[in-house]
């Protein structure tokens, strides 16, 4: 697999918006033509090359071509936007909307990941080594419809309102969740191997949400549906006894998500 190597060339202070940076924009293109792609800094359109040293050993499709971010980009938005094969590195933290509308591919940090990672995500992996922001596979403003499919895997915490309006694919948190994780989930699967504040699965239609740790304050919409032993969510097979509930009445005469929490 060729490999394209961005550096950024030190702090950027006003954030950029950078959905270029995707293996579907960068196959094939040769070091110069890299450099000249535009991304958005405030008001500003601005080359590549502003911010980041180039080296390139491009492959001439997406799915041979693999992005290494060698850096902080905190402060960078939207890589990966809208991917749909190959792979993005990050050797460090990144800034908000990571992967959002991706489709296919993979994406590995290093570090931390800011809020709307994986925001309406279709397909694909997206792996965070370290914590996340707020809305991880999350939907739109205004949109009921989030994450449809593939996986996103996060190694430490994630903030609020992971999940919104999940429709497809799998979340997996080893850490913990704050606020309202699985809003509006439809469908899809949530495991928390941590623990939860409140509002956990708050209006859930459809899915289910697995959780190993702790609810600070449970959704009153949901009710007893009995326990099980290593029970099967999804295509994970969960290891010790759970409690089960359905939910979330405050939304539905007749809801269908499953929410199960392991017994302490």
């Amino acid at each position: 697999m060729a490999e394209i190597k961005l550096v950024p060339k030190g702090k950027i202070g006003i954030t950029v918006e950078a959905e270029v940076i995707r293996p579907d924009v960068f196959a094939g293109l040769p070091k110069e033509e890299i450099e000249a792609l535009h991304v958005w800094q405030g008001p500003r359109e601005l080359p590549l090359s502003e911010f980041f040293e180039v080296e390139v050993r491009a492959g001439e499709t997406p799915v041979d071509t693999k992005i290494i971010i060698d850096g902080d980009v905190s402060r960078v938005k939207r890589i990966g936007q809208g991917m749909k094969s190959g792979k993005i590195e990050i050797l460090g933290n990144v800034g908000m909307h990571l992967g959002a509308e991706m489709a296919g591919g993979s994406i590995f940090v290093q570090g931390s990941a800011g809020s709307w990672t994986g925001m309406e995500m279709k397909g694909g992996l997206l792996q965070i080594a370290g914590d996340a922001g707020d809305h991880v596979g999350s939907a739109y403003r205004g949109s009921w419809r989030g994450m449809t499919g593939g996986q996103i895997q996060i190694e430490g915490n994630a903030q609020s309102q992971l999940g919104g309006g999940l429709v497809g694919g799998s979340i997996i948190v080893a850490g913990n969740v704050e606020n309202f994780c699985g809003i509006r989930q439809s469908g899809g699967l949530i495991l928390v191997k941590g623990n939860a504040v409140r509002g956990l699965g708050a209006e859930m239609a459809g899915g289910i949400i697995a959780i190993f740790g702790e609810i600070k304050q449970f959704c009153p919409g949901f009710i007893d549906a009995g326990r099980e032993e290593n029970p099967k969510v999804g295509e994970l097979q969960l290891e010790g006894k759970f409690n089960k509930f359905t939910g979330d009445f405050a939304l539905s005469k007749n809801p269908k998500g499953l929410l199960y929490c392991r017994e302490v």
